[in-house]
C-alpha cells in the first residue's frame, strides 16, 4: 500500500463500502478488492486506477463530522480566495469546528439560514449544523439530517475548491485529497500546495 494513505487514525476501522451506505455518495470506479477492505486499501487501489473523484468522495464519506467541516472550512477558502475575509457562513462554521458546542452550531445555524444564495461557503456551515446528525439547533434536534447530505456537501465544496484553484485539474485534486489525508492522521490540513509528492503524481 502506498505510504500517502498511512496514518489515517481519524477514519473509523469500518469496510469503506459500509461508510459509503451510509451516504448518498457511490463510487464510479469497480472494484477489485474484497467487501471488507478498508478505507486506506481502497483509496490506494482508487489512486492506482487514476480516480481522483471517487478518493474525493471516500474521504467525504471517511471523514468524522468535525474533521469533514475542517476539511470543507479550508475548501471554502480557497472559493473565496486567499485575499477575502470570510464570510459569516465560513466564520461561523470555522468557529464551531474550533470550539463545537450548541451556541456555536446555532450561529452557524443562523449564518446559514441568512447566507446569500450565491454564498457558497453556506455550504460549510450547513455541514457545522448537520455534524450531530440532527437538522438543528432548538427544536429541530428533534428531527434527523437528511442522510448523507453532511458528506455530499463536503464533497461539493470540495469540488468547488478544486475549480477556483485553476490549473489542470490533476494538481489541485491531489492538492485536496492530501489536505483531507493530513486531516485524517490528525494534522491540520494546511499542507503546501507545492510538495514533491504532489508534484511527482502530476
Amino acid at each position: 500500500m502506498s505510504g500517502r494513505f498511512d496514518g489515517l487514525s481519524k477514519i473509523p476501522q469500518e469496510p469503506a463500502a459500509r461508510l459509503l451506505a451510509g451516504t448518498n455518495l457511490k463510487l464510479e470506479t469497480a472494484l477489485a478488492g474484497p467487501a471488507t477492505a478498508g478505507v486506506a486499501d481502497v483509496l490506494a487501489e482508487l489512486e492506482a486506477a487514476g480516480a481522483l473523484v471517487d478518493m474525493l468522495k471516500l474521504l467525504a464519506a471517511s471523514l468524522p463530522a468535525r474533521e469533514c467541516a475542517w476539511w470543507a472550512c479550508l475548501a471554502g477558502r480557497d472559493v473565496i480566495g486567499p485575499e477575502a475575509d470570510p464570510s459569516p457562513s465560513l466564520a461561523a462554521a470555522e468557529a464551531w469546528v474550533f470550539r463545537p458546542s450548541e451556541e456555536t452550531r446555532a450561529a452557524a445555524f443562523r449564518a446559514s439560514e441568512a447566507a446569500d444564495p450565491m454564498d457558497d461557503t453556506s455550504i460549510c456551515a450547513a455541514i457545522a449544523v448537520y455534524a450531530d446528525g440532527t437538522l438543528g439547533p432548538d427544536d429541530l434536534k428533534e428531527y434527523p439530517a437528511p442522510e448523507g447530505a453532511l458528506q455530499a456537501m463536503a464533497f461539493g465544496i470540495n469540488l468547488k475548491a478544486v475549480d477556483a484553484m485553476g490549473g489542470d485539474f490533476v494538481g489541485p485534486m491531489n492538492h485536496v485529497i492530501d489536505r483531507g489525508l493530513d486531516i485524517a492522521r490528525g494534522g491540520n490540513g494546511r499542507i503546501d500546495r507545492a510538495t514533491k509528492s504532489e508534484e511527482d503524481r502530476e
